[in-house]
């Protein structure tokens, strides 16, 4: 990215708050991944490095839900009793502990 470009980009983001702008998916994956490793207790790497692997893939996998006010948040709660979007949630975790497990991110 050439200077110009950046200082353009910065100045846009300055003039802006994302602060309460998020992914309301990664809480979801999060807590979902909670619960399906609570299964794997001793049998699977939960470093740092394998755990944040598998969030990542996982993410990466399901639809993003992004908000940005109570309201957002109330809609993507609502996500949650959508079975397909929890279902896709809870195969993405799987498949993410299951890769993950089969080839750690270290020796």
């Amino acid at each position: 990215m050439r200077p110009f470009e950046y200082s353009v980009i910065m100045a846009f983001i300055d003039n802006y708050d994302f602060e309460l702008l998020s992914n309301q998916a990664e809480q979801l994956v999060l807590e979902e991944l909670g619960r399906q490793l609570e299964v794997y207790e001793g049998a699977i790497c939960l470093c740092n490095d394998c755990v944040a692997d598998m969030a990542a893939m996982a993410l990466n996998n399901v639809k993003p839900f992004y908000r940005f006010s109570l309201l957002g948040t109330l809609y993507a709660d609502k996500a949650m009793e959508d079975e397909e979007y929890a279902d896709s949630i809870r195969f993405a975790v799987f498949a993410a502990i299951e890769k993950i497990r089969k080839n750690p991110s270290h020796d």
